[in-house]
């Protein structure tokens, strides 16, 4: 155990579990493959267990961390070696806090698991800006990200992150390599982010999904009533039955749905 960590009391607020495995770090940050002219940006970076084996390897290092002993401990570690923004990840803003650059910026995570879908859409909502992201989670949370149709676990989560990147679980982690230790397992995920064609209407993409997977035990034609004039949609149109059940859609399926959707001008309950 890292003496530095007897100082200070994770806060519980923040969902603070921070790795001291250094093994586990290293075999993080070898994920990364570190080049001179990378930009990377860690999301609470904590005391630094992922820090040290990537500042002084990378053309830059930014670190967003909210917590105050946290930062102190950084700069007396790192020194110039890191840029650190304090500030909730969720208030970071990557267009006025982060100078313009045509170089895609690499992200590095140990994030907490009580906002880990809200983290996940902030990077989703900023993708055409980063390479690729390699985080720590919950493992349930990794393996939603990673699943596929007619499994449990497939979902909102799954389908958005696929639209976005493509997911690989890299390696599950046990609570031993944490202080303090969390009461679930965790996995390592890196998510490639995806150039895609600008799709017409995103929002509409994840109301979609969003309303399917709200009552996935029903059908996809009961489910969407609540968003759409069901009963307007051209049945021969689409290349589907929508009596099925959300769960054995893939993406390009819903990508599909809701294109089709909009060239119906299917009219959207208020």
């Amino acid at each position: 155990m890292d003496e530095r960590f007897a100082k200070y009391k994770p806060k519980k607020f923040l969902g603070q579990n921070f790795l001291t495995d250094v093994n586990i770090a290293k075999k993080i940050v070898s994920a990364f493959e570190l080049s001179d002219d990378d930009i990377i940006l860690e999301i609470g970076p904590g005391y630094g267990s992922l820090s040290k084996h990537i500042a002084g390897k990378c053309s830059k290092y930014y670190a967003v961390e909210i917590d105050s002993g946290c930062i102190k401990s950084l700069r007396e570690t790192l020194g110039n070696q890191v840029i650190i923004f304090e500030k909730d990840f969720l208030e970071f803003d990557f267009e006025k806090d982060l100078k313009p650059t045509s170089k895609k910026i690499k992200i590095a995570g140990n994030i907490p698991y009580h906002i880990t879908s809200a983290i996940l859409f902030k990077l989703f909502d900023n993708s055409d800006k980063l390479d690729f992201a390699v985080l720590m989670m919950q493992k349930e949370v990794a393996q939603r990200l990673v699943a596929k149709p007619e499994t449990k676990q497939y979902g909102i989560l799954s389908v958005q992150t696929n639209y976005f990147a493509f997911p690989e679980l890299l390696f599950t982690v046990s609570p031993g390599a944490f202080f303090p230790k969390p009461r679930v397992n965790s996995a390592v995920v890196k998510l490639k982010f995806l150039k895609r064609e600008p799709f017409e209407n995103e929002t509409l993409l994840r109301n979609v999904v969003r309303e399917s997977f709200g009552k996935r035990r029903k059908t996809l034609r009961n489910s969407l009533k609540q968003l759409f004039e069901v009963n307007n949609i051209k049945p021969e149109k689409i290349e589907f039955d929508l009596s099925r059940r959300p769960e054995s859609l893939g993406l390009k399926e819903f990508i599909f749905l809701s294109n089709e959707i909009l060239k119906q001008g299917v009219t959207i309950v208020q």
